[in-house]
């Protein structure tokens, strides 16, 4: 039987693969925060750009690209916060060769699905995924290869629920969409 896999949790618990993350949000960006140590982590992150906020731009995108070349020193995948800020997300990714990207809490168009996937990034989906109708078809539509799921911040929602209605999206039973998941993280951390 497959291990569960939440790709980013703010609830780790036992029985259930959850990376450890380091990183400063992109809300932090403009607080004198010390860099965490890397290469004690799993994943650096959650790193990205929130153009929703009142936090500089200029200071999440000097953040952001700190976070991208420790990912890139230390060899490790990173797991990303985008908000308003596909295209600079995309642009700056282009810069570094990583290890795996994943993007977090997923609620773009399929057009942003279909070009992060052009580039072999992940895309995970949790509660407020679920809640979008168009990213519901995402969901339900996207090759299972770049698919995680997530609890992040949420604690009324299971990562086991997650995985009832992402499999239910795509006409698959749990077992099945555990197994092709855990083959992603898999491949992400190059476990054989």
């Amino acid at each position: 039987m497959a291990k569960l896999v939440d790709i980013h949790t703010h609830n780790p618990r036992l029985g259930v693969l959850s990376p450890t993350m380091a990183g400063i949000h992109p809300w932090d960006a403009e607080r004198e925060l010390p860099m965490p140590e890397f290469s004690a982590c799993d994943i650096v992150g959650e790193t990205g750009l929130d153009y929703s906020t009142n936090v500089s731009k200029e200071a999440q995108y000097e953040l952001f690209l700190k976070h991208l070349a420790a990912a890139e020193k230390f060899e490790k995948p990173v797991v990303l916060h985008v908000v308003k800020s596909f295209e600079d997300v995309m642009l700056a990714l282009r810069r570094y060769t990583l290890q795996g990207v994943v993007f977090h809490g997923f609620i773009g168009s399929s057009e942003q699905a279909k070009r992060a996937i052009s580039q072999g990034y992940y895309l995970s989906f949790g509660d407020r995924s679920l809640r979008s109708p168009r990213t519901c078809d995402v969901i339900a539509t996207i090759p299972i290869e770049n698919l995680f799921c997530e609890t992040d911040d949420n604690t009324e929602f299971s990562i086991e629920k997650i995985y009832e209605e992402v499999a239910a999206l795509r006409g698959i039973s749990h077992e099945e969409l555990a197994s092709e998941i855990e083959k992603n993280y898999r491949r992400l951390f190059d476990i054989r």
